[in-house]
């Protein structure tokens, strides 16, 4: 508070804001600075362009599909139900050098039973996930 030294000899009571937008000010650049620290960046992995013929030999590659009703198809093969999907996964990855999967999901499988699919993939060892293209029609 200022005192007024004018003829009324009152209490002058205002508030002087300009500490206040100093403070403001310095709170705006710090949330600033570490919102632009909080960015994280995504590694992803392109595939090289495809020069020479595709090899006609079997592919190595795994792909588990899920499925519209509900069930977990690992290359094609007989359903899997998710509590045995982790024992499949080792199964098949333990003697792998490349641990690659590929996850097709169907149209209307809930974000949730995906996820759930791949934390799955993760503690079975697998160490990089890669999504398949939806098949146009």
């Amino acid at each position: 508070m200022a005192m007024s030294t004018g003829g009324s000899g009152g209490v002058n009571s205002e508030i002087n804001v300009t500490p206040m937008i100093d403070v403001l000010l310095v709170l705006l650049i710090i949330f600033m600075i570490v919102q632009a620290l909080k960015r994280a960046a995504v590694d992803i992995q392109i595939p090289p362009v495809a020069t020479g013929a595709l090899s006609s030999g079997p592919s190595t590659q795994i792909v588990l599909e899920l499925r519209d009703d509900g069930t977990y198809v690992i290359n094609g093969q007989a359903p899997t139900p998710l509590a045995a999907l982790d024992a499949q996964l080792h199964e098949i990855f333990d003697q792998r050098p490349a641990k690659l999967l590929f996850v097709k999901p169907g149209q209307n499988r809930v974000y949730g039973e995906i996820i759930e699919a791949i934390d799955i993939a993760r503690g079975a060892g697998i160490e990089v996930i890669g999504f398949t293209p939806a098949e146009s029609n």
